[in-house]
């Protein structure tokens, strides 16, 4: 049978994922002008500051973003596999090319041999949320965009 695309709509009562952490260097003039900007009201932290701007950063490039998105067939936004799904998509004789922009989330309880059995191939632009073990069983399957 022919494998089957990942679209598979997001969860809406999935919770919110926690926000990922990034470490940057910023130099010292920089940093300065940011703490002065916060000092005067413009922003509650330095935090709040580097979200605006990556955001407008994002929204200057939204239409480049939306066009790789279609030509990619990529998912937007938070795709959730459990167990459960995947053993029903193993019994239909499928498997997944899982493409996503955001957030990929694979059950813990799922196991290694029932991902190996199910995802044929995966594309995550963003987080792979999974357990080590089933990480390091789909590395030869997970690439870039």
């Amino acid at each position: 049978m022919p494998p089957r695309s990942a679209t598979l709509a997001a969860k809406s009562a999935a919770p919110k994922p926690a926000d990922e952490k990034i470490t940057i260097n910023l130099g010292c003039v920089d940093l300065g002008q940011i703490d002065l900007l916060v000092q005067e009201g413009f922003y509650n932290n330095r935090t709040d500051l580097i979200r605006t701007a990556i955001r407008n950063q994002l929204g200057t490039h939204q239409d480049v973003v939306r066009q790789v998105i279609a030509r990619k067939t990529l998912v937007l936004g938070i795709q959730n596999f459990t167990a459960q799904e995947l053993k029903a998509v193993k019994a239909a004789g499928q498997v997944l090319q899982i493409r996503v922009l955001g957030l990929a989330s694979i059950a813990a309880d799922v196991t290694p041999a029932l991902a190996l059995a199910t995802i044929e191939s995966i594309t995550v632009l963003g987080v792979l949320h999974a357990s080590p073990a089933v990480k390091e069983a789909l590395k030869s399957r997970m690439s870039g965009a």
